[in-house]
């Protein structure tokens, strides 16, 4: 008998999990000693933990589920209908600063949807799971995300320093509206933890553009999995994967931002 949707689900999470923490191994061990660290662009950093924790990532991945192809950021890869998309060392920038808020991101997309998600912060010791209709977890304990009001929502942002000479003075009209609508801001530096730690009720909602498919896959699910809403900066839950601009919050803080985007969109209406 062929195995349910939620067994192979449950089997390809387990393989994440795997994977995800043999990238995190080398991660930690390279933590304060990085080699072979270059620059792909303005503030884009690789080095070879990065590409290591990839490799490492990968070998499990392809031994678990060979017909699924993976898409990594630093090594590329296939991308189909349904494959993985892998962020060996999420906020590299941090890793080279000695700054322990890194990740490993891992996650499966369907047909545009994420159906396994998986973020592990091996210097924190955390790991961060989901699955499609199987809730949302770290370390095994169930999340939910919070139910603070608007007034006294703390958000996670970032800066958008793949698309600082397009997009800066946009991010400076939405932070500025930000900071009049919300408690306040923060800017850890890794959209894969900004999102598990949406998710755990930590941080009130996500916003960032200009990220990678990569960046986000494992994270949004993690957001849908504990009660959230992800959508893209003009709220099409469709997109948020393809254009790079992504929200994710509780239902009435995540319309909260929407609002605050299109207000800074159009300053003088």
């Amino acid at each position: 008998m062929p195995a349910s949707p939620d067994r192979d689900l449950d089997a390809l999470l387990e393989a994440a999990v795997t994977a995800a923490h043999a990238g995190g191994a080398i991660v930690r061990d390279a933590f304060g000693d990085a080699h072979g660290v270059r620059e792909k662009g303005p503030g884009d950093w690789v080095s070879q933990a990065d590409t290591a924790s990839e490799r490492a990532v990968r070998a499990v991945l392809e031994a678990a589920a060979p017909d699924i192809p993976v898409h990594g950021e630093e090594e590329g890869g296939e991308r189909a209908a349904r494959g993985w998309l892998v962020d060996p060392l999420d906020g590299t920038a941090n890793f080279l600063h000695r700054f322990p808020i890194v990740g490993v991101s891992v996650g499966l997309i369907d047909d545009g949807e994420p159906t396994v998600g998986v973020v592990h912060a091996p210097l924190l010791g955390d790991t961060y799971t989901a699955r499609r209709g199987g809730g949302a977890f770290c370390n095994g304990r169930a999340l939910r995300v919070s139910d603070r009001p608007a007034g006294q929502a703390i958000l996670a942002t970032g800066t958008p320093f793949r698309a600082k000479r397009t997009r800066l003075s946009d991010y400076l009209r939405v932070f500025e509206r930000s900071l009049l609508t919300f408690e306040d801001l923060r800017r850890a530096g890794a959209a894969s933890l900004d999102l598990a730690w949406t998710a755990t009720g930590s941080f009130d909602g996500y916003f960032e553009a200009a990220l990678g498919p990569w960046d986000v896959a494992a994270g949004a699910l993690l957001v849908l999995e504990a009660g959230g809403r992800v959508t893209d900066w003009a709220g099409d839950p469709h997109r948020w994967l393809t254009t790079g601009d992504i929200v994710a919050a509780p239902h009435a803080v995540h319309e909260e931002i929407l609002d605050v985007i299109a207000a800074a969109s159009n300053p003088n209406p």
